[in-house]
């Protein structure tokens, strides 16, 4: 029988093997992938926002720029937005970004000519029917 050395079975009893992960590291990891996920989204709903808004924007000032062209040709303005279709100032009134539908418009009337006080008034301006504030703050029926 072979004496035993000194040492040896006491220093592989002490060694611990590691075969996984502990239920404390798996919570911490999967906790960090919850909060950059979250933030993920926060920032991709903000980005679509923003485009929505941004789409807002040019097509205000493209039916806007269209009433004033119309006004510069014919010296009066629009009596609708379709009077714009059909003169050909624009292809087609553009749907709201914000509420998905070119009905929604709402529609500033000019001020009544003195010169001619029979005529209709026509469309000034136009602003989003959308209700809420942009990411700026500003209510969008404001712009």
């Amino acid at each position: 029988m072979q004496p035993s050395r000194p040492g040896r079975s006491s220093y592989f009893s002490r060694v611990q093997r590691f075969d996984g992960f502990t239920l404390i590291e798996l919570m911490v990891v999967l906790a960090l992938i919850v909060v950059l996920a979250t933030l993920g989204l926060v920032q991709y709903k903000n980005s679509v926002t923003y485009t929505k808004e941004s789409v807002l924007r040019k097509d205000l000032a493209m039916m806007r720029d269209a009433i004033d062209q119309y006004y510069a040709d014919k010296g009066q303005y629009p009596a609708d937005l379709e009077a714009l279709v059909g003169e050909h100032y624009i292809r087609a009134v553009p749907d709201d970004p914000l509420t998905k539908s070119a009905s929604t418009w709402q529609t500033v009337p000019a001020e009544p000519d003195p010169n001619n006080p029979t005529a209709e008034p026509g469309i000034y301006d136009l602003h989003s029917g959308a209700t809420g504030n942009a990411l700026d703050g500003s209510k969008y029926s404001d712009w």
